[in-house]
């Protein structure tokens, strides 16, 4: 999926955009570019880098179990590099950083207070995500907000796929589909 450059200048000097990306797809993909569209840099931050940074949320305690998060920061990382390049990003477009989405009070150890922060919005985790990035006082850009009828792809059913052997790459993009298997997360998923 090759991005074109916009012919106009980016809305934002600087982005910043997250999610756990476990197992990255299109859809996560089609949400990156969208916000690398409204500026010039974007910064990538991925949630529950390490499970010393992840914390249980009520709206959506599944997030942070270890079955949830088979990759860890560095494959993610991977991934998401490897994703933005093939779309036709440069390395000076975009950086990838660690996130604790569930410590605030770490956020700026970790991204410019200067950063729009985007989000999109499915159900009450997204609510509660813009809600703390505004309290905070951040600048925030709502990407969309759709039902969870309409969200698209998951991550956990592209994880089940792959678990019980059936087609999933096609939910992927090229460069991850080829990294999940040469790292045989088939294998790790069913060993848990």
């Amino acid at each position: 999926m090759a991005q074109t450059r916009p012919e106009k200048e980016p809305l934002y000097e600087l982005g910043f955009i997250h999610g756990r990306f476990q197992i990255l797809h299109n859809d996560h993909l089609k949400y990156l570019l969208a916000g690398k569209a409204l500026c010039r840099h974007l910064i990538v931050g991925i949630t529950n880098p390490d499970p010393s940074l992840t914390r249980e949320d009520d709206t959506d305690r599944t997030r942070s179990s270890r079955e949830a998060n088979p990759l860890n920061y560095f494959e993610r990382y991977v991934l998401v590099k490897r994703a933005l390049l093939e779309s036709g990003l440069t390395c000076l477009d975009f950086s990838v950083v660690p996130f604790p989405i569930n410590l605030p009070e770490l956020y700026f150890d970790y991204i410019p207070r200067e950063a729009v922060f985007f989000v999109s919005i499915y159900d009450d985790w997204g609510r509660k995500k813009r809600d703390t990035f505004v309290g905070l006082g951040l600048k925030t850009h709502v990407l969309w907000e759709v039902c969870p009828e309409q969200k698209g792809i998951s991550a956990s059913d592209i994880r089940s796929a792959i678990l019980l052997g059936r087609p999933w790459e096609h939910l992927v993009p090229p460069c991850v589909a080829d990294q999940i298997k040469a790292w045989d997360i088939a294998r790790r998923l069913k060993n848990g």
